[in-house]
């Protein structure tokens, strides 16, 4: 039994791997990769019956992508732009699961009020990433960035809540009383065991200072923090988002570089992981989907499929076009809405993609639920087409409106890093007026200060003239990098370092080649 779970994590992991290639050669989303090559291992002899447990998605996938999510999040943006997060996290995500509930049911029957609520959470969550990681390349203005970011955040909780609500629904009959009671206690009992949670390990991070021990706590947080919390009634969700928050905010002061450097590595290699592992389980179980579908004609299926992807996109244009500026109506000062113009409400609609959560959502439908098989077709129908129509067009339609010409944002990297260097540069200056340092190494900081300053100094120059200068100072850089490993080579083969002197050298020209192409970017 274990030689088989091994044997099909393997064959995932390689999935994976040839998908990423694949992908980055063809310039085809990944995602849409990952499903068909799960498609194609499914027919493989002993992979055509492989079922995904509902409880390990549930317990392994969400708690660390949600966490994930929450520790990036940016505090002060967030706050700035609290009121359109809040419009389109609570407001657009329970008008979307309540819409699409509506719409299945209609469409059919049999499928009871609960079920199609449990569709409805699982589709409403957007996953900005795809569409971030477009707007950041094109420039696109931060603010867009900012609040689809903290939607998703949110949007996250609320669909999830009213997953578990709808789960709820199906075991037993709830009342509107009993609901709102419930979701109470299931809200505040999450946000505060979270905050006591995040307090915790907090103080217990500060005082650790080797990077594996920091990795080993950062991984089991968002279980603890999860598991728990579901046990006892709460939100697991809102519990593992509101500890990864509290924490997120206050990463610089737990945490020393060599961990934020070590922790950043590996929580992006498992979320890339995560993510790209729920995509091929998702093909893995396509040929079973469709299997458990089959009685239901291809009319109802397609019919189902394009009402279900027309609400979700259509309904999220119309609130970001119309009812998102009605929140200016609201008491209060919300200047930030007078930042967020037609042009960009526009692009807001238009990057609501679903992704990773909605498949770990759709998988961690229990075995027990009616018409589960249709419930993970519609889910995964939306992915796709929202991954492949909207990530696609995304880019285009920035150029189109006039995003993607602009350089707000490498300009304001490039300003605060000149502010930095020149703030080093002003206490090294004064350290050695002090004689608190030698002149010798002060003047070979002095230099390495300023050779990164010229660098940034040549991105904000707007003749740039030094340009040229600066490409060719980077081919020499690359010249000179490779000498030295090929050096560092010469040395461990002549028996004159050990391994673990090579590989420590080796990182550090690692680390410097990295944080000069950061600087260029």
């Amino acid at each position: 039994m274990i030689e088989d779970y091994l044997i099909v994590g393997v064959v995932i992991a390689v999935t994976m791997l040839v998908g990423r290639i694949v992908a980055r050669r063809s310039g085809v989303p990944q995602a849409i990769l990952l499903v068909l090559l799960g498609v194609a291992v499914s027919l493989l002899p002993g992979f055509s019956k492989v079922v995904v447990a509902p409880e390990a998605v549930l317990n392994l996938y969400l708690p660390v992508l949600v966490y994930y999510a929450a520790f990036l999040t940016a505090p002060r943006e967030t706050k700035e732009d609290a009121v359109p997060i809040s419009v389109m996290a609570f407001g657009l995500t329970c008008v979307t699961a309540l819409a699409v509930m509506v719409a299945v049911h209609l469409v059919v029957p049999q499928v009871g009020w609960a079920v199609a609520l449990a569709l409805g959470a699982a589709v409403a969550p957007t996953d900005p990433v795809a569409a971030t990681s477009i707007m950041q390349r094109l420039g696109t203005p931060r603010r867009l960035v900012t609040i689809l970011e903290g939607e998703s955040l949110v949007n996250d909780a609320v669909a999830l809540t009213l997953f578990g609500l709808a789960l709820t629904a199906f075991d037993h009959p709830v009342t509107a009383a009993d609901g709102v009671l419930l979701l109470l206690r299931v809200v505040a009992g999450g946000v505060l065991y979270g905050l006591a949670l995040g307090w915790v390990v907090a103080r217990v991070r500060v005082r650790i200072t080797d990077s594996g021990s920091q990795i080993v706590v950062s991984l089991i947080t968002p279980f603890v923090a999860y598991l728990p919390a579901e046990h006892f009634g709460f939100s697991g969700v809102l519990a593992t988002i509101t500890a990864g928050f509290y924490l997120g905010v206050r990463a610089h002061g737990l945490l020393q570089p060599a961990s934020r450097l070590t922790g950043n590595a590996f929580w992006e290699v498992l979320v890339f992981l995560l993510e790209s592992s729920l995509f091929v389980l998702l093909g893995l179980e396509i040929r079973q989907v469709i299997a458990g579908v089959a009685d239901y004609s291809p009319a109802t299926l397609a019919g189902t499929a394009v009402i279900v992807v027309a609400v979700v996109i259509l309904l999220r244009l119309v609130w970001t076009m119309a009812v998102f500026p009605l929140a200016k109506l609201l008491p209060g000062r919300h200047l930030s809405f007078n930042r967020v113009g037609r042009p960009g409400r526009l692009v807001m609609g238009w990057a609501g993609m679903r992704g990773a959560i909605t498949l770990a959502v759709a998988l961690s439908i229990p075995l027990s639920v009616p018409h589960r098989p249709l419930l993970i077709f519609l889910a995964a129908v939306v992915v796709l087409v929202t991954l492949i129509g909207q990530a696609t067009t995304l880019a285009p339609l920035l150029r189109r409106i006039g995003f993607g010409e602009s350089r707000k944002s490498v300009v304001e990297e490039a300003k605060a890093r000149q502010a930095t260097m020149e703030a080093a540069l002003a206490r090294l200056d004064r350290l050695d007026s002090d004689e608190q340092v030698d002149e010798h190494t002060a003047d070979v900081f002095r230099q390495l200060l300023q050779l990164r300053l010229d660098r940034v100094r040549a991105i904000l120059d707007d003749n740039g003239d030094e340009a040229p200068r600066e490409s060719d100072t980077r081919w020499l850089r690359k010249q000179l990098a490779r000498a030295q490993r090929e050096k560092l080579d010469e040395l461990y083969s002549k028996g004159k370092i050990s391994a673990a002197t090579q590989r420590r050298l080796i990182h550090e020209l690692d680390l410097e080649a990295r944080g000069r192409a950061s600087g260029a970017n």
